[in-house]
């Protein structure tokens, strides 16, 4: 896994691949957190990046969205 997806790479995708990479971000972030918790993540930058990710894959899901709602 990269250390951060472009968004330009994003927009390629399809709905699809982007709920597939939304749930995938999703369950990395929640082992992250839990390895914070328990004091075993040693790259803790790592939790902002995943979250940056998130947004952006929701950011270019909705566009996406609503571009074919117009159409």
């Amino acid at each position: 896994m990269d250390k951060k997806t472009d968004t330009k790479s994003l927009r390629d995708l399809g709905l699809d691949e982007l709920q597939d990479k939304f749930h995938q971000y999703k369950e990395e972030l929640f082992n992250l957190r839990f390895q914070n918790a328990i004091g075993q993540l040693k790259n803790t930058s790592r939790i902002k990046i995943v979250r940056k990710t998130i947004a952006r894959i929701l950011t270019v899901a909705g566009e996406k969205q609503r571009s074919k709602e117009v159409v």
